[in-house]
């Protein structure tokens, strides 16, 4: 029995713990979150522990699932791995590429499992058609959705854009050769709207188009 604590009880987090439930080889300790008022309304709602801090649960927990805002992301796997808990973190992994090195190089000296949630890499319809590609050429993906604030603290690329990006690796077998990109910002300081163009080394193309202001 693994016993697992979770940080961040939003709209994700509450899925998470109803999905971590119906797992029988997690024992929920709790969760953490700093707004007192929305953790005592999920607590009661799902009969889960709400923890005081952070570190209140990490002592007492194996593993966390994080599930804050992605700008705290950093913070709280890092207080994580130090205390050598295993990791599920939602996507995007973190805002930069430097935390997410760091993070990379922690878990392998306290050697701890992390794992990000790509949940599209488990979508049933990709899993159905994954074993028809065969060394395709050019994929075309729009991910196109309505105005949400939720996860608006990173760029649509970070958002939304990265679950095509990271199919699209899975399924061409080569090395990135050249990447175009462009991006608009339209009611945040980054890209709401952005289209980057892949090459590929195979010759494959992806032209990949996202936004989150779409009607």
């Amino acid at each position: 029995m693994i016993k697992i604590g979770l940080f961040g009880v939003g709209h994700l987090g509450k899925i998470h713990l109803k999905l971590l439930k119906e797992i029988s080889v997690f024992q929920i300790i709790g969760f953490f979150d700093t707004d007192k008022e929305k953790s005592n309304k999920v607590a009661n709602e799902l009969g889960i522990a709400s923890f005081d801090s952070a570190d209140s649960l990490l002592e007492q927990c194996d593993a966390i699932d994080i599930v804050t805002p992605t700008i705290t992301h950093h913070s709280f796997a890092v207080k994580a791995i130090k205390k050598s808990k295993h990791l599920f973190i939602e996507k995007p992994l973190c805002s930069t590429v430097d935390e997410a090195k760091q993070i990379m190089l922690l878990a392998k000296e306290f050697n701890v499992k992390v794992q990000v949630g790509y949940v599209e890499r488990f979508n049933p319809a990709f899993i159905a058609v994954k074993k028809y590609f065969d060394k395709p050429l050019f994929i075309e993906a729009h991910r196109l959705a309505q105005f949400n604030p939720r996860g608006t603290d990173v760029s649509v690329v970070l958002d939304l854009m990265i679950h095509d990006i990271d199919i699209v690796m899975n399924v061409v077998k080569s090395k990135v050769k050249n990447i175009n990109v462009s991006g608009v910002a339209v009611v945040r300081d980054t890209p709401d709207i952005s289209n980057a163009r892949i090459e590929f080394d195979s010759g494959a193309v992806a032209n990949i188009t996202a936004s989150r202001i779409s009607i």
